[in-house]
């Protein structure tokens, strides 16, 4: 990349714009944000004495942005501090602040003359070369840059982020007329590896990609809901992981989104697509129209589609509107045979078989059948449709629909899934014409939209009518490929070792939840033997949606009720001795976890040589939620580290270096960043990150190499300084006010005492050194004790039945 991005200025505080801003900070970059200047004083900045003049008063809104951005739920921000790279500032004041931002962004309300009026003084203060951006999600990018100057229109660009930015992995990226393509290919790169974004290029059409397709999506599922006679959770339960689509599924979208958004968009497509066959669908249904009269616009208002209220005892209660009386009652579950049925398939492509297969086959098929198909096949038609209008190629729409809607699917990958075919078949028999892209397609001979083989997959180009390689950017290693083209070195049911190439090996976890139990145990030991003859290097990865959520608790809950103590014995012995291996491994071993890094999946990544994880990480060490402690080498680890920050020497230091250890067990904390799991000392300060998920074993593996060419060699073995009684006395003090202050019970007491009994190295009389085997030996008995609780069994049962912890 040639131009270099190291400052932006956000311009507008709202919610996407402060979203944003802290999304910069996460990755590292100042900022500015900018906003208008108040026109009159709050009640309490009257009451603190400020002024119309005042830079709190002037600031405001930009105040307010970050303030809001910090208490956001979920987190904007990585971590609160990072909101220090953010400067905030107003129109009035602070405009100039743009000559110093090499991107300047605006995210101001989707107003043409207020975007155009706010661009020409930008204009005024922009340096020659510096990207300019809007966010817009739906006004024509061509128009609202019209009238700037050349220098300015070759690096303007359409940069319409996903709400919210950190989570949503989508950007479209919408050239101007005159953008310059070293401009475009400078963003690409740098929303990709510095913001960790999957970046699309759209044209400049009404509502760009995603949010076309999504919103048709959306209003034909409520022409559907009236059609059929069905209820808000019936739709929902169509519409959400049984499809392949996020939990929030249509209507729970809808009132998280904001019903005036909704509105605003679909008015926006209904305006500007004169042409569009379906244009009639996208006029606003008289259900939004009545909720929006009503004040009933989602979760901004405490009421749309759902409605959280509070019952008797202080509990929340989500009640549901009917739509037929318009009134809130409490939710029905929806029943429906086809939709149990699909519980029972792991495989999204064959749940979605499951339900249109009959209906290809001209069976009887149950309601929420005939909802899924009129749901999916009319989008992917839709979809067919819009090609080549709003992108290329088939790959940027089902890239936009599976990163900026979260669907598993895309429109053609759903095409190929049911079948072109027989889709297209049932579809003209029903009056329904094929586009272009679809009777090209068959009138070539081929079947699919998409072809994979030994690792490569290819697209449908309509330009052609061949098939075309889909380009990934450079620097991805995509696992599915490498076992494709016969890279997978050894392998059982829970996990395989691949070859990545230049000496590198990569230990795969693929069981269900990647949960560990002895076949990942056993393809770890499997893959560090491998280290002394074949490999240089070892990176512990996967491509899973987590980690691991630690260990298989079914097989540990088993063995507990039948009392198989020397069975529990040995297993915890072995995972042991597999983490102590990857620890003292003669070449190096990076760890590269990602999502969800629980219980054991974090136990393994503290014993690697380094950690290279993604932005995106969820680890801690969460046994106490099942009335357990770590067992794998987990507290052991976390109380090295605790002697490592205890730079003093002294006791007292080792003692304070504790304190957060302990806390952080006993009460089962999860960083929700890698950076919060750094603070929470989970990483160290040499561990990495990599923003971009997609390039987190590319980067574990560059890391791994570096490490070989430094001449890694393994530490020395540990010893570890413990305080004895003097350490557990405190904790039991702790734990005793929090047993008599009600905030834990007996058996979180029972629990806590354990785990102070081995930070505190046992009841020592005096503080000491110990081995790393002696806490291995105090972690492992107090593993097996717990599990013979049926406190603990309890715990685990409601954990496997639930997923949530019990607390008792």
């Amino acid at each position: 990349m040639t131009m270099r991005i190291e400052k932006a200025a956000v311009l507008g505080a709202g919610t996407m714009g402060a979203r944003i801003a802290a999304h910069f900070a996460n990755a590292g970059l100042p900022c500015y944000l900018l906003d208008i200047v108040p026109r009159e004083l709050t009640a309490e900045e009257t009451r603190k004495g400020l002024t119309l003049e005042s830079p709190a008063v002037r600031n405001r809104f930009a105040l307010a942005g970050i303030e809001a951005a910090k208490k956001s739920r979920p987190a904007a921000f990585f971590v609160p501090d990072f909101a220090r790279l953010i400067t905030p500032g107003n129109f009035e004041d602070n405009l100039a602040w743009c000559a110093n931002a090499d991107w300047i962004i605006e995210a101001v309300t989707e107003d043409l003359a207020i975007k155009r009026s706010l661009l020409a003084r930008v204009e005024q203060h922009r340096r020659p070369g510096a990207v300019v951006s809007s966010n817009t999600s739906g006004l024509p990018i061509h128009v609202v840059a019209d009238g700037r100057s050349d220098d300015f229109q070759a690096h303007w660009v359409g940069t319409h982020f996903f709400n919210p930015p950190r989570y949503m992995k989508l950007v479209e990226l919408i050239a101007g007329p005159k953008t310059k393509p070293e401009v475009l290919a400078a963003l690409d790169e740098f929303c990709d590896r510095r913001l960790g974004k999957g970046v699309v290029a759209a044209k400049d059409t009404p509502n760009f990609i995603a949010n076309r397709i999504g919103t048709f999506s959306m209003l034909n599922a409520l022409r559907l809901m009236g059609e059929l006679d069905m209820t808000v959770e019936e739709v929902d339960a169509c519409t959400g992981p049984a499809i392949g689509q996020p939990k929030s599924a249509t209507f729970r979208t809808a009132d998280l989104v904001g019903l005036d958004v909704l509105a605003h968009v679909v008015r926006n497509i209904y305006d500007s697509v004169p042409n569009d066959e379906s244009r009639e669908i996208y006029k606003l249904p008289p259900l939004i129209e009545e909720m929006m009269k009503r004040g009933w616009l989602g979760e901004k208002t405490g009421n749309g589609f759902y409605k959280r209220v509070k019952k008797g005892g202080g509990e929340n209660e989500i009640l549901t509107l009917d739509t037929k009386t318009m009134e809130y009652r409490p939710r029905q579950k929806a029943k429906f045979a086809s939709i149990e049925a699909g519980k029972m398939i792991d495989d999204t492509r064959e749940r979605l078989r499951s339900f249109i297969g009959p209906i290809l086959e001209g069976k009887v098929v149950d309601k929420a059948a005939r909802f899924i198909w009129g749901a999916l096949s009319a989008t992917c038609l839709y979809a067919a449709r819009r090609v080549p209008e709003i992108a290329d190629r088939i790959v940027e729409v089902d890239r936009a629909m599976r990163w900026g809607f979260n669907w598993e699917l895309g429109p053609f990958e759903i095409w190929d899934t049911i079948g072109v075919e027989p889709m297209s078949l049932i579809l003209k028999m029903a009056g329904k014409p094929m586009p272009p892209s679809v009777t090209s397609l068959l009138a070539s001979g081929k079947k699919t939209f998409y072809e994979s083989a030994r690792g490569h997959t290819r697209y449908f180009d309509l330009a052609t009518t061949e098939y075309k390689p889909v380009e990934e950017p450079g620097g991805i290693i995509i696992l599915k490929s490498l076992r494709e083209q016969s890279k997978v070195v050894e392998e059982n049911s829970g996990a395989s070792l691949i070859d990545l190439g230049d000496g590198v090996v990569c230990c795969e976890f693929h069981a269900k939840m990647n949960s560990i139990g002895g076949d990942i145990v056993a393809m770890l030991h499997a893959g560090l033997k491998r280290l002394h003859t074949d490999f240089d290097a070892m990176v512990i990865a996967n491509q899973a949606v987590n980690f691991s959520v630690g260990a298989n608790l079914m097989l540990l809950l088993v063995s507990a009720q039948e009392e198989e103590w020397d069975d529990i014995h040995m297993a915890v012995r072995q995972f042991q001795n597999v983490n102590m291996a990857i620890k003292y491994a003669p070449r190096p071993v990076v760890a590269a976890p990602q999502g969800m890094a629980l219980g054991g999946g974090c136990e393994i990544s503290l014993h690697a040589a380094r950690i290279h994880a993604n932005s995106e990480l969820y680890m801690g060490l969460v046994e106490t939620g099942v009335g357990l402690i770590p067992g794998g080498g987990g507290t052991k680890e976390m109380l090295i580290r605790a002697n490592e920050h205890a730079t003093g020497g002294e006791d007292l230091d080792l003692f304070h270096g504790l304190k957060p250890v302990f806390e952080n067990i006993a009460m089962a904390k999860v960083g929700t960043s890698a950076e919060e799991c750094r603070a929470l000392g989970y990483l160290r300060a040499s561990d990495l990150v990599a923003m971009n998920r997609d390039r987190l074993v590319a980067d574990a593996k560059e890391t791994a190499l570096a490490m070989v060419r430094a001449g890694y060699h393994p530490p020395a073995p540990a010893q570890i300084r413990v305080l004895g009684e003097e350490f557990i006395a405190a904790a039991k003090l702790a734990i005793h006010q929090m047993l008599r202050g009600e905030y834990i019970s007996e058996y979180d007491a029972l629990v806590g005492r354990k785990l102070a009994n081995i930070l505190g190295g046992g009841p020592l009389s005096a503080p000491q050194f110990v081995s790393e085997q002696y806490v291995l030996d105090l972690e492992r008995e107090a593993f097996v004790s717990l599990c013979g609780e049926r406190n603990t069994q309890a715990r685990i049962a409601h954990t496997l039945k639930t997923g949530k912890p019990l607390r008792n």
